[in-house]
């Protein structure tokens, strides 16, 4: 078997997709050379400079400026500043030399098919034999661009369209030729979902593939729907985002944000190889050309579908062209919708209802399904590839085949039939058979409907699924706050499930019982979930309320039990390691510091963040962070203790949150031992797999020591800036109330430098700094107002 090893990468072109797939290599650590054209004229500054056409700095200004914009980009592409240094730059005319020492040569260069060609013959000339070559086209042909090259270029070609933001879009789709080598798609896809941290969907070579192919024609089919029914831009967004298990930014938000220019280029790939009915709903609407005539593009142009004046947000009238007050859509479904739990019982209501929101979903959701059952096997061998390339390219809670089956599959084709809509054969063979659903569970195994029978949904091994393993075998124990699960292999696992995974004495609790039953029957235990986010903090509704109520006792005691809880982690017989992904806030990030080891996702977004709400850290995340900062002190070299508790500091005073699981390393929330896990999916096996290596290793439960602090004189240290900043009117008196609770904490109290206290003494220092805080009304008022608005209050 031929095996391949992706040590450096090139890619061609570096405009935004170009820069983005390389900022997500290097992300991973594969060094990246970024080429570009050469420009033709020299810019009024290097003419200043007294450059030529022929210098190196001239030659490598398009590739130089766009590498330097990925550092302004917002989300931002790179996980780490740091990691630009491993983008090396260079042109297509100078460097093409270089190619022959990358393993992978990715073409992202201009959408026209004679340009790619032209490209491409000068890669087969420069590549070492063996390297992959694909392309990132979104919708021109992959075979066509390969015409001409030679046997070895042919066998290591095809096509990977990332999705852009390539960072954060999850999909990849992988495009094979009929002279890819079977070894190499093979590769790519393992390599794809292992290394780049992708859900690969294999997609055939037809026009935009299968997520931009089925999303653009919702999208247009939902423009016109809008249109024939008298609905505005406001009210088709209110019930085609998250009411129906989509994104956030439902319709006509995500258009803008996409490019109108962007999404009309799209639909034009398909418009222009297709033909009849299908054609007709590929034309965009006259008012959306004409927008893009204006120059109203969306977000990058500063209006679109939406315009911002002042507070208020303003939509465009498809009619006229002109902007009024946004509107929402009312109907009864929309509420009865609301009530229901999960979004296949929600879609369920809408789409049937005789109102204006079912109406209008019905006739978008009917089209939409018969559109991607028409397209099997034509764009996608199977009804999987094309569902998972839908949730992984646009979000989508359910992909299209998922979706029909939670309205019901036979009742929704009669109301087609009924409508006069035209079902795929294979669809109604399908349920002549006696078969009613598009996929089915068995023996806690999912199948799904292909060519006449069920065949088994395939996973990577390395996902957890653990909806499937409860169901499978149950849980241990369980709470209102946690459960805790057999996950296999001697290791078991404690999932928080209270709302958005608040910490609450529910949770205190089955942490305890997690680490005592884990001591007696388990190799270790992994600290994770399958939520939204691992943990947003501690449940501050609950907190609030106690505080008004001066049950001050109550509040103590759960401190305490936090405390004993966490150092009963740190100190454990047996490895415990935690799994954070998304936001990891406050107790979440409190709950993940004691532990052996910490397996995080790359979109880590950790932070000990309670002065947002008027307080300091109350799960030990002072001493814990503060200690971590320590450990990363080399043994026997003499270190500022102060710039190691002022660095501290900062971190908690200035809610220092990471934006990924490699700045997490950075602000030392992980450690150099930790790990992070680039495919979310596998976060879970990742951090299985460090409880048992650490197992096997003979793991050895932690030694307390004592920690040296800085005392009276660092205190004083501590607060220079916070001093500096009130007095310029930058915090306020409460804001250096709390400063001055942390600063103490941090120092250890009344003690001269240097001297050696242990964790219990710094965790009494916390639990008093923190009750004393809550107790503050501006405190309370900060509470409230993020409970109400979901923001900090400056008071």
């Amino acid at each position: 078997m031929l095996s391949y090893l992706i040590k450096k990468a090139a890619v061609l072109g570096s405009g935004v997709m170009g820069s983005g797939i390389a900022a997500h290599l290097v992300n991973i650590g594969i060094p990246t050379l970024l080429l570009d054209i050469v420009p033709r004229e020299l810019t009024k500054e290097e003419e200043g400079k007294g450059l030529t056409l022929n210098d190196k700095q001239v030659r490598n200004r398009i590739v130089t400026n766009n590498i330097q914009k990925l550092l302004k980009q917002k989300p931002a592409p790179l996980t780490s500043k740091k990691n630009i240094d491993l983008i090396e730059v260079g042109n297509l005319e100078d460097d093409l030399g270089k190619l022959k020492d990358v393993d992978w040569i990715i073409e992202v260069v201009v959408e026209n098919l004679n340009v790619k060609k032209q490209v491409f013959e000068k890669v087969d000339q420069y590549r070492k034999p063996g390297s992959i070559v694909s392309s990132n086209t979104s919708g021109i042909s992959v075979e066509a661009m390969v015409e001409g090259r030679s046997e070895d270029f042919k066998k290591h070609f095809l096509g990977t369209h990332f999705f852009n933001p390539p960072r954060y879009l999850k999909l990849l789709e992988i495009i094979p030729t009929p002279y890819t080598d079977p070894e190499v798609l093979s590769f790519m896809k393992t390599f794809g979902e292992d290394v780049l941290g992708k859900g690969v969907v294999v997609a055939k070579d037809t026009p935009n593939f299968i997520a931009n192919r089925i999303g653009t024609y919702g999208l247009l089919v939902t423009v016109r729907e809008m249109l024939k029914g008298g609905y505005s831009v406001g009210e088709v967004d209110s019930i085609t985002g998250p009411l129906i298990g989509r994104a956030k930014s439902a319709t006509y938000r995500t258009l803008d944000v996409v490019g109108l220019d962007t999404f009309v280029h799209v639909a034009g790939n398909v418009y222009e190889k297709v033909e009849g009915k299908e054609k007709e709903v590929f034309e965009v609407p006259a008012f959306m050309k004409k927008m893009v005539e204006n120059g109203w593009l969306g977000s990058k142009s500063g209006q679109g579908f939406f315009l911002k004046k002042g507070n208020e947000i303003l939509e465009i009238d498809p009619n006229t062209l002109e902007y009024g007050p946004r509107k929402k859509l009312f109907a009864p479904s929309i509420e009865l919708a609301k009530q229901e739990k999960g979004t296949a019982n929600k879609l369920k209501a809408l789409v049937y209802a005789n109102d204006r929101a079912g109406q209008f979903l019905w006739h978008t959701f009917s089209q939409v399904f018969l559109y991607a059952a028409k397209l099997l096997g034509e764009i996608a061998d199977d009804i999987v590839s094309i569902d998972r390339a839908m949730k992984w390219g646009f979000g989508w809670e359910h992909g299209p085949f998922e979706a029909w089956d939670a309205i019901g599959v036979e009742k929704s084709v009669q109301k087609m039939k009924e409508a006069g809509m035209e079902i795929p054969s294979w669809v109604t063979e399908m349920l002549d058979n006696g078969h009613t659903s598009f996929y089915k569970e068995e023996n806690n195994e999912l199948y799904f409907y292909h060519n006449g029978e069920y065949k088994l949904v395939e996973f990577n091994p390395k996902v957890i699924d653990l909806k499937k393993i409860k169901k499978q075998k149950g849980v241990i124990k369980k709470n209102s706050g946690a459960s805790l699960i057999d996950i296999g292999d001697g290791v078991a696992l404690l999932e928080f499930h209270s709302p958005n995974n608040a910490l609450g004495l529910d949770t205190i609790q089955m942490l305890n019982f997690a680490v005592d039953e884990v001591e007696k029957n388990y190799k270790g235990l992994v600290i994770g979930n399958q939520g939204k986010n691992f943990c947003v903090g501690a449940n501050l509704a609950m907190m609030l309320m106690e505080a008004q109520d001066e049950n001050y006792d109550e509040l103590d005691l759960v401190i305490r039990m936090l405390h004993k809880a966490l150092l009963k982690v740190k100190y454990s017989s047996k490895p415990i390691v935690a799994a954070p992904f998304g936001m990891t806030l406050g107790g979440g990030a409190e709950v993940c510091l004691p532990a052996a080891h910490i397996q995080a996702s790359i979109e880590t977004y950790m932070g000990l963040v309670e002065v947002g709400v008027g307080l300091l850290p109350g799960g030990g995340g002072n001493k814990e962070l503060y200690i971590k900062h320590l450990e990363k002190m080399p043994n026997g070299v003499p270190f500022d203790l102060q710039q190691v508790a002022n660095k501290v500091f900062e971190l908690i005073a200035t809610v220092k949150v990471s934006t990924s699981g490699e700045e997490a390393r950075e602000y030392n929330f992980l450690s150099h031992s930790d790990g992070i896990s680039i495919n979310s999916d596998h976060l879970l096996y990742d951090a299985k797999q460090a409880v048992l290596a650490l197992h096997e290793k003979g793991y050895k439960p932690r030694v307390k020591k004592k920690v040296p602090v800085v005392g009276e004189t660092g205190y004083a240290t501590l607060l220079l800036g916070a001093e500096a900043m009130k007095l310029s009117g930058h915090i306020s008196e409460h804001d250096m109330k709390i400063a001055k609770k942390i600063a103490y904490v941090i120092a250890g109290g009344k003690v001269p430098f240097g001297t050696e206290v242990d964790e219990e003494y710094l965790l009494e220092l916390e639990r008093e700094a923190f009750l004393s805080l809550i107790k503050e009304p501006k405190t309370q008022q900060r509470m409230q107002h993020m409970l109400v608005k979901g923001k900090p209050l400056r008071n």
